[in-house]
């Protein structure tokens, strides 16, 4: 089997990449000029990467030259409080290139795709209520695949993310942040009463895998949306302690020294549709030792560039 990555540099992106080349996939990437290529540096020849420049006609190239079974797409701009200047980053990543995809996909009748939407497009628990312009853009895009599915019969599955987390990871999220923190310094961080649905990387690459098979053979009708969760909330005050605890890490915490965000998620979304075979296995605790290779288990592949 062929696989196209979008996003492929990124943390989900490159642990996907690793999965199926380990499972005997031909992997291809697509990425911006300039992206970095050390989260998958291990991989080698093993994928063959192709630069984009936001043209169709490189687009396009692309798509015909992969000619893959299955597009993954797990590109895009995340700001959970936009500034006006990244609106273009914003509609260009999440809207406009997953279009110029789109289109190309169907010019070489390249029929499935597995997109990643957001638990944050259910603020509230709604059916729809995005928390941020990210998610409206998430959104957006869902709207357009719609098109693409009824006109030129893509078939898609998209599974909506909570928050995850592992080894590799670069991002400014949690784990990193207390990581990084000195402990001769206290950190300042909200009132910690919001609630966190926390799925480990094995699981989400699982899950991403899973949806790719459903695509090719196993889908009721053209397109399926499916929640990628723990199954598991607790509250961001008790994530941290637990990652404190297995850790050892003596650190100081300013609770109530920083306000929420605007659209602060305080529940978790909880009305999704389990991807049917699929559930997560590693609790947060394992998740954590796993993560910091405690209890003398050797480093996941990139955990090193994350430390």
């Amino acid at each position: 089997m062929i696989a196209l990555i979008t996003g492929i540099t990124g943390f989900v992106g490159s642990h996907l990449a690793r999965r199926l080349v380990q499972d005997g996939w031909q992997v291809h990437g697509v990425v911006r000029p300039g992206s970095s290529p050390s989260a998958i540096a291990d991989l080698g020849a093993a994928v063959q990467m192709h630069v984009q420049n936001g043209s169709f006609a490189q687009v396009e190239a692309v798509v015909r030259c992969a000619a893959p079974d299955v597009v993954f797409h797990l590109a895009s701009y995340f700001t959970a409080e936009h500034r006006s200047a990244e609106i273009d980053a914003v509609i260009d990543a999440n809207i406009r290139f997953g279009t110029l995809l789109l289109e190309a996909m169907a010019c070489h009748q390249v029929r499935c795709m597995v997109n990643t939407g957001t638990a944050w497009q259910h603020y509230q628990d709604a059916d729809y209520n995005p928390v941020c312009l990210y998610a409206a853009s998430k959104q957006a895009f869902a709207t357009l695949l719609r098109y693409y599915q009824e006109a030129h019969g893509i078939r898609s599955v998209t599974l909506k993310l909570h928050d995850t987390y592992g080894p590799g990871d670069r991002r400014a999220k949690l784990f990193n942040l207390l990581r990084r923190q000195d402990s001769a310094e206290p950190l300042a961080m909200s009132a910690g009463e919001q609630k966190l649905d926390l799925v480990y990387i094995d699981d989400v690459v699982t899950a991403f895998v899973s949806a790719a098979e459903r695509a090719l053979s196993g889908m009721q009708g053209p397109a399926e949306e499916f929640v990628v969760t723990s199954g598991d909330r607790l509250r961001l005050r008790e994530a941290v302690d637990l990652y404190l605890r297995i850790t050892g890490r003596p650190l100081q915490i300013d609770w109530g020294n920083r306000p929420y965000r605007r659209r602060e998620v305080m529940e978790p979304w909880t009305q999704g549709r389990m991807l049917p075979g699929w559930k997560a296995r590693v609790d947060l605790a394992e998740g954590i030792r796993r993560m910091e290779a405690i209890d003398g288990r050797r480093p996941h592949a990139g955990e090193a560039q994350a430390r």
